[in-house]
């Protein structure tokens, strides 16, 4: 499969912009293994601080416990790339920000990386609203590393689409 286009991923940041305008949202990002491409996706948007407030990029498991209060036992328990830890993530970009609602990515982008348990393509999903909302998700993306972390972000803007409604 072939990485989402650029002008995809635009029309879904910019779908998702309006939706958190219209309700007076803030959103907070955090990702791992798409390096702050959600970040840099929204902030190509004019007028995007209006509606998005920061971003966290927590690569290394020691920067989700100390940035966005992973607990190391779901770290232990889990992994990195796991709901639990998606979910811990979207909880602490919320916790350390202003923001209304959060996104987070986990995945293995690859070349290398993948076990028999956690192939080359897991991706995890979490979003989290300032109602205590939180919601997870978790697919096995196919294609290279641009195509899986291209479409890491696709999923990760659909799934706060859906939620913010």
């Amino acid at each position: 499969m072939a990485r989402v286009s650029d002008e995809e991923l635009h029309q879904l940041a910019t779908e998702l912009g309006d939706k958190l305008r219209a309700r007076g949202w803030m959103l907070a990002t955090a990702e791992s293994c798409t390096g702050g491409w959600v970040g840099q996706l929204l902030t190509a948007l004019p007028g995007c601080s209006q509606w998005y407030e920061r971003g966290f990029i927590t690569y290394a498991n020691a920067a989700k416990v100390e940035m966005l209060d992973v607990p190391q036992v779901t770290l232990e328990t889990y992994g990195a790339v796991s709901e639990e830890t998606a979910m811990a993530m979207a909880r602490g970009a919320l916790k350390h920000s202003h923001a209304h609602a959060a996104l987070a990515i986990s995945g293995i982008a690859g070349p290398g990386g993948g076990t028999p348990q956690k192939p080359v393509g897991l991706v995890c999903y979490g979003w989290a609203l300032a109602d205590g909302t939180v919601m997870s998700s978790i697919c096995r993306l196919d294609g290279d590393r641009e195509e899986i972390r291209s479409r890491a972000v696709a999923a990760a803007l659909r799934g706060l689409i859906e939620l913010v409604g």
